[in-house]
């Protein structure tokens, strides 16, 4: 089992992990670091284990709001899984097109015909 050294807090301490772990317990370390150096600067030098304890402190609360975020958009996420199943579900919605009345046709044919035969008039007094 090896043991490694960490700093917490400008102190360093010894302590043995399962090998492989090694690299989680320097990041733990690092985050527990982190709020002790923040106590340190704020409070001065206190006994390691009231800064542990503290420095401990700090991250659970982090922690806890971080859950609480997380639950939060666990949360939006059922909801939008939910509402997309809904819609999934639904029957598709009929989309009516309107349709041209033959009429309407009819004119606009006779117009493109007119305009056609003008334009041929014109082409043909031009030219």
């Amino acid at each position: 089992m090896p043991e490694i050294n960490i700093e917490i807090g400008g102190r360093t301490f010894q302590v043995a992990c399962q090998t492989g772990e090694e690299h989680f317990l320097q990041t733990a370390a690092k985050f527990l670091d982190n709020e002790a150096s923040v106590l340190a600067e704020q409070i001065g030098r206190m006994p390691e284990t009231r800064m542990l304890l503290m420095a401990g402190l700090m991250l659970a609360d982090k922690t806890a709001g971080l859950e609480e975020d997380l639950n939060a958009a666990e949360d939006r996420l059922d909801k939008m899984r939910r509402e997309l199943e809904s819609l999934k579900a639904a029957p598709p919605q009929t989309v009516e097109v309107p349709v041209v009345p033959a009429s309407v046709t009819d004119t606009l044919a006779e117009l493109a015909a007119r305009s056609e035969a003008l334009a041929e008039t014109l082409e043909a007094k031009r030219g």
